[in-house]
């Protein structure tokens, strides 16, 4: 049977033997694992303590707690790179035999974590106007100063922005059609 996080391939019969492995995790604790798979992947410290205490009442062996991180980190990257949707993910797990439970926690961490370089922690603005100025023989239209907090992995950083508010106009119109288009691929 053909995947289509496998590239429309046969899966794996590594990926196929480590599936059992994964329905042994809870849920939560395999959402808290693809945090950090995703994290490695990022090309960020992975807490392999972390890991290990969660994969603790499994009782799983060094091997086990190995195989697991692999397919997890082959099963994301493979459903990124050949651009799966999480319902299709989803879908093609439960066949692969991962109980449904475990599919909505992997499916809710792709979602959150999957393709996103920054997250916007925060955001504030201002509008200034010139009424009259004795240097500008024209007063322009109003420009519109944005402070934006920007997350990317742990790291916070500040970004500022200045534009016209026409230019302001094109960029909201534009973030509209963005999450339009982002609702419709849900």
């Amino acid at each position: 049977m053909r995947f289509r996080f496998c590239g429309d391939l046969d899966c794996p019969d590594w990926v196929l033997a480590e599936i059992s492995t994964l329905a042994k995790i809870s849920s939560v604790k395999l959402k808290l694992i693809c945090a950090q798979v995703l994290k490695e992947q990022l090309g960020e410290a992975v807490d392999y303590e972390k890991i290990l205490k969660l994969t603790a009442d499994a009782r799983f062996e060094s091997g086990d707690i190995k195989a697991t991180v692999a397919v997890l980190c082959f099963i994301l990257s493979s459903a990124a790179k050949h651009n799966v949707s999480g319902d299709n993910l989803s879908s093609e797990l439960q066949q692969l035999g991962l109980p449904r439970e475990k599919q909505t926690a992997l499916q809710e961490t792709l979602k959150e974590n999957s393709l996103r370089l920054s997250r916007l922690s925060s955001l504030s603005w201002r509008v200034d106007q010139t009424l009259s100025s004795s240097i500008l023989q024209e007063v322009n239209e109003p420009v519109v100063h944005l402070n934006m907090c920007v997350k990317d992995s742990a790291v916070s950083r500040p970004i500022s922005v200045t534009m016209s508010a026409s230019k302001l106009r094109v960029l909201l119109t534009e973030l509209k059609q963005a999450l339009e288009i982002m609702n419709s691929l849900n």
